[in-house]
């Protein structure tokens, strides 16, 4: 019994180590300070990891086959040195690279059970804090090597405030274990990709090669989501495939293991499509664009998923807005809102819908007016602190005595999971994130209306405020905010570019002009003033 409680205090104390490392890594003083927490997060993670997979299947049989382990150490060492010297030669690889990486799980065995990680990302992320780091620590190393260290702004410190406060509640969960995945999965390796990316030179060039990387990627999967839906047959996810046994339309998932979290890539994709469409200026351009959105558009249909309808119209009003101003777009959403209720008030048997009954409500809305409920019950029980990091499955399990997936799919919405995993504290350290990400994503987007053709930089930050937006939407209605890398990414992208801290008057310059390269492009505070730099042209970020 001691050796156990001495296991476990071992691995709490653990993931704070490790979440205090990637802290260091944003708000330590001096470059090489904050190069050697970024490598003890890269030590720290792996080792926890191993720690709590030691009894598993694959571990036991590494651990009778040494040289099979060791072998497999050295390849995958190999490869990541390989890669690393690759992205301290290119750093701007990086981008497209951790891009193309993003939708991609491997199935891997952890604490007894499947879970779906991203590990050709993880290899991307670890291969660029490896090159982050070499550059900063090996003797006579670049002066101002890149990427670039950026002072932490207020989005960087909401995000590091998150990781050690769930990582300190991590401690009396219920669930430690889940904790930890998130926390080593998701939370260290996702924070580093935005540290990352961040700190790149975000010129033209890489915009439109990442929007490429995405408009590929995109293309293929709804290629394959169209062969699932001809033949009837899913690749991927057995709950899917059985799913569509029972129900009298056919949902695709392409190379994604959940339909919804397919559709929110797709939305995101047309989202980023449809910025090039509002403000190109060739007619082919914009006849492409459109070509790209029709076959993306009925991908997306396939998927079935409302939530990802719900946050592409969300991101397609931020675009508007963005574009034409807010008055316009609110007057025509508050018609179709009224549109929209007086259909239901008029028709609700069309609908299918009782106004008068909570149960039609709730399986109108695929039970998820049941499953909040019993969330916000749960977070009744403990206010303030909640039940603890990682909890929220296993504590709505045993109060609604429920089915694994049924306390799964109640988790789906982030508030109300952050309310009872983390009481009061971590839903105002959430908003606090949320206000701070607004701040830096919108602020400086007026300079978008009725101008010229803006620089490509400026749209790509347009692009980003409309992506967060639809993401944070989906979140109420599905799961996975910062357990998506995608949040992660679309903040590291805004950040990058400067959002809210260009100059509005760039927005009439032609992006396709030579500029002269800014001697500062990473510096500045997220959100803040950048240095002074040269109004003769468009910034090549």
């Amino acid at each position: 019994m001691l050796a156990l409680s001495t296991g476990e205090l071992v691995r709490e104390v653990g993931v704070v180590a490790a979440a205090l490392a990637a802290a260091g890594a944003f708000l330590l003083p001096g470059a090489r300070p904050r190069a050697v927490a970024l490598l003890c997060v890269l030590v720290l993670a792996p080792a926890l990891l191993a720690a709590e997979v030691w009894a598993t299947p694959p571990l036991v049989y590494l651990r009778s086959a040494p040289l099979v382990a060791l072998g497999a150490l050295v390849v995958g060492g190999a490869v990541l040195a390989a890669l690393a010297a690759v992205l301290l030669r290119h750093p701007a690889a990086l981008a497209p690279l951790a891009l193309a990486a993003l939708p991609f799980r491997v199935p891997v065995v952890t604490a007894g059970q499947t879970a779906n990680l991203l590990v050709p990302l993880y290899l991307v992320v670890g291969a660029g804090g490896l090159a982050y780091a070499w550059a900063r620590v090996r003797p006579r190393g670049p002066s101002d090597p890149v990427p670039r260290d950026r002072p932490a702004g207020r989005v960087e410190i909401a995000l590091v405030a998150g990781i050690l406060l769930y990582a300190a509640q991590a401690s009396y969960s219920t669930d430690f274990a889940q904790a930890l995945e998130n926390v080593i999965f998701f939370y260290l390796p996702f924070a580093l990709l935005l540290k990352l990316l961040s700190g790149l030179e975000w010129t033209p060039r890489l915009v439109k090669r990442c929007l490429a990387v995405l408009v590929a990627l995109a293309l293929a999967f709804v290629l394959i989501g169209f062969v699932e839906y001809a033949t009837g047959r899913l690749l991927l996810n057995p709950k899917v495939i059985a799913s569509n046994q029972f129900e009298s339309f056919f949902r695709v998932n392409s190379l994604f293991f959940d339909p919804n979290i397919y559709g929110r890539f797709l939305a995101i994709v047309m989202l980023a499509v449809t910025g090039v469409v509002l403000w190109a200026r060739r007619p082919r351009t914009v006849l492409a664009a459109a070509a790209v959105l029709a076959v993306l558009w009925a991908g997306l249909l396939l998927t079935f998923s409302q939530s990802s309808f719900a946050a592409l119209l969300v991101g397609l009003a931020v675009l508007a807005a963005v574009r034409w101003g807010l008055r316009p777009v609110a007057a025509a959403g508050g018609v179709a809102v009224l549109a929209a209720a007086a259909a239901v008030l008029a028709a609700p048997g069309v609908l299918r819908l009782d106004l008068g009954s909570a149960d039609a409500l709730d399986r109108a809305t695929s039970g998820r007016v049941g499953l909040m409920g019993g969330g916000l019950s749960l977070w009744g029980e403990r206010p303030f602190l909640g039940h603890g990091s990682g909890s929220f499955s296993e504590r709505f399990r045993a109060r609604e005595e429920a089915s694994s997936e049924t306390a799964v799919a109640a988790s789906h919405t982030i508030p109300i999971t952050v309310g009872a995993e983390q009481g009061v504290v971590g839903l105002a350290v959430y908003l606090v994130l949320l206000a701070a990400a607004a701040t830096v994503l919108g602020r400086g987007l007026s300079g978008l209306r009725d101008r010229g053709p803006p620089a490509v930089e400026v749209i790509a930050r347009a692009v980003a405020a409309a992506a967060f937006a639809a993401l944070f939407v989906h979140t109420l209605l599905y799961a996975a905010f910062l357990e998506d890398p995608l949040s992660w990414t679309l903040l590291a992208v805004a950040l990058g570019l400067g959002a809210g801290s260009l100059p509005s008057d760039r927005a009439g310059r032609d992006p396709g002009r030579s500029a002269a390269p800014r001697s500062a492009a990473s510096g500045g505070r997220a959100g803040g003033p950048l240095p002074a730099r040269t109004r003769t042209g468009s910034s090549t970020r």
